[in-house]
Order: C-alpha cells, then sequence, then structure tokens
C-alpha cells in the first residue's frame, strides 16, 4: 500500500472561493421533478449564487422523458429562480463542474441508504477532484417520502400527482400516460 496523498488545508474550493462566487450544480435523472426537487433547488437559491440543475444524460437508464423534455421541465417548476440554470451533462460530474465552474455539488437524502450512498459518491468526487466539495440537504418532511420512481409508478397506474409534482409536471405525466 502506497503513501496517502496529503491534502493541505484551505485547498477546498468552499474556502478559497470568494462568497459571491459559489456555484453549485445539483445533477439527477429529474425523471420527472418532483415538489421535493424544487424544494432542494430552492433551497440550494438561499445557501448559493448560482444553481445549476444538471439533467443527467445516462444511456443504461431507461427514463420516461428524453433529457430534452426534462429540461424542459425543471425549467418551467424554476422558471420564478432567476439564479437557476438547467442544462444536460453526461459524463462525470466532476467534469461538469470544471466545465461550468461550480465548485459545490448538492444532493438531496431522504434517507439512512439515501445518506450512505451519497457519501460514498461525495468521497469519490472528493478524490477525483478537490476543487468540489458536496453538501448533503435533506427535503422538507412532507417530501421526504416522494420519488420520481413513485410518481412514475403512480401516474402510470392513472393514480392523481397532482401532490407530488408541480402542475406543468403532472400536465405532462397525464399526456404521456393518455390512451
Amino acid at each position: 500500500m502506497g503513501p496517502m496523498p496529503s491534502a493541505s488545508p484551505g485547498s477546498g474550493s468552499l474556502e478559497s472561493a470568494p462568497l459571491g462566487s459559489r456555484h453549485a450544480l445539483f445533477p439527477g435523472t429529474f425523471d420527472p421533478p418532483t415538489f421535493g426537487h424544487v424544494d432542494l433547488i430552492r433551497r440550494a437559491c438561499a445557501l448559493f449564487e448560482r444553481v445549476t440543475v444538471a439533467i443527467a444524460d445516462n444511456p443504461d437508464k431507461h427514463t420516461l422523458f428524453t433529457p430534452a423534455e426534462r429540461v424542459e421541465l425543471v425549467q418551467a417548476v424554476t422558471a420564478d429562480l432567476p439564479r437557476v440554470e438547467t442544462v444536460r451533462l453526461s459524463g462525470l460530474v466532476v467534469d461538469g463542474c470544471r466545465e461550468l465552474g461550480a465548485n459545490v455539488i448538492v444532493r438531496g437524502v431522504r434517507s439512512g441508504t439515501d445518506f450512505d450512498y451519497e457519501v460514498q459518491m461525495a468521497r469519490t468526487n472528493r478524490q477525483l477532484s478537490d476543487a468540489v466539495d458536496t453538501v448533503l440537504l435533506a427535503p422538507a418532511p412532507e417530501w421526504a417520502h416522494v420519488s420520481s420512481t413513485l410518481v412514475r409508478q403512480i401516474a402510470g397506474m392513472g393514480g392523481d400527482v397532482q401532490s407530488f409534482v408541480p402542475s406543468e409536471v403532472a400536465a405532462r405525466l397525464a399526456e404521456r400516460f393518455a390512451g
């Protein structure tokens, strides 16, 4: 086993970035965006100067909506947030951070299982790029049980999803599952 790489205090992006330049990247599939996602985006806006929502373009995942449709949906539900931008992202999240100038990754955690996974990812991303830190946010309690998978299942069985997703998303889901 070789020597461990050393890290100097203060080498992280949060300590070295001026307060006004903190740019957070919130990556995810967002298939579809839920009230939980919107809650986390709004809260990230309170913490960071800029927030970029990065729609994952993962060919291994079978999504209901195309990446372009998911970008449209996120743009629609964040239209009232002027410091939010939505982009497509393929490849490593830390590479996306580098390309976009983001120095923080925001991730949501609903449960202990989510937390364990996200801590592992945060440590991995930190090893890939010590210029990027990760902030984990818990959604508001009323959204902690809501997932995109759950919403897709309810909508696919003809159920009412209006209490889980913004109206623009509910309408698009109804269109997708009509007929």
